[in-house]
């Protein structure tokens, strides 16, 4: 095995890399200002051991931890803090294990939804997990707010369809479902996994597909009536087959050549 040493893993504001390190995965341009509270320490583990270690010394140093899956959290709360704080950057611990006999999949928290579905693919072309349509969104922080995806009609949020969990509590302690108890099991699901300890991976249930899916765009504008086509749609959406998802996204653009604007 290649050695692997603290200067890979550990990073300082005073490591030509840590800025870009901090600023990689933050998907909020707000929340890299030169104002934002970097963190003290960037740890960047590459096994479990080394994410036990990096509690008990944030613990007993009396530091805040903030734990980066993906950082598409809008609030920016992985990767800044108003007090001083370790950010635990999952990004090493991305390994992802389909099994398509069972069903299922072990992805551990640092893997992003890109990662996921290509894995799936690989393995199955009739097999999916119900999730989002960004790639770039991390895994962990993703089934740990519950998780919108273009399927949740039919088989409801990515939370609903994580059957088990790898988790390590605030004393180190590593837990499953069984151990942990369902109060805990359903919390981490939708509740902000990060509130309680860390998760280290999920186990997905996968669902059925079709080979070949439909895909289109409608684009209206409010000079088209675009305000009367939406109230129109909310009357008919609850009766459409669970099959069809239809997705509402407002943007502005110019109206031709003109500099005038149009939603």
């Amino acid at each position: 095995n290649n050695v692997t040493f603290i200067s890979q893993l550990v990073f300082t504001p005073l490591n030509s890399s840590f800025q870009s390190i901090w600023e990689a995965r933050v998907n909020n341009f707000r929340f890299i200002k030169p104002s934002t509270p970097r963190p003290s320490v960037i740890v960047t583990p590459i096994d479990e051991t080394q994410i036990q270690t990096t509690l008990f010394c944030t613990k007993k140093h009396g530091y805040e931890i903030r734990i980066r899956s993906g950082g598409h959290d809008f609030e920016g709360v992985s990767s800044s803090a108003v007090v001083p704080f370790v950010m635990l950057d999952l990004v090493n611990l991305n390994s992802i294990d389909v099994d398509v006999g069972n069903k299922t999949a072990w992805v551990q928290a640092g893997a992003l939804l890109g990662q996921l579905y290509y894995s799936i693919s690989q393995k199955t072309n009739t097999l999916y997990f119900p999730a989002g349509v960004c790639p770039s969104v991390g895994v962990g922080g993703y089934m740990g707010g519950g998780g919108y995806g273009n399927l949740v009609r039919k088989y409801g949020t990515a939370a609903d369809n994580v059957l088990d969990v790898r988790f390590m509590d605030v004393r180190g302690n590593i837990l499953d479902r069984k151990s942990m108890g369902e109060d805990l099991f359903w919390a981490l699901r939708g509740g902000g996994a990060s509130s309680f300890g860390i998760v280290l991976a999920w186990k997905l249930g996968l669902v059925p597909v079709p080979e070949i899916v439909t895909v289109f765009w409608v684009n209206v504008t409010l000079e088209e009536d675009a305000t009367d086509v939406f109230y129109k749609y909310q009357y008919v959406a609850p009766r459409l087959d669970r099959d069809l998802l239809i997705r509402v996204r407002m943007s502005s653009e110019f109206i031709g050549n003109t500099t005038n604007k149009t939603v």
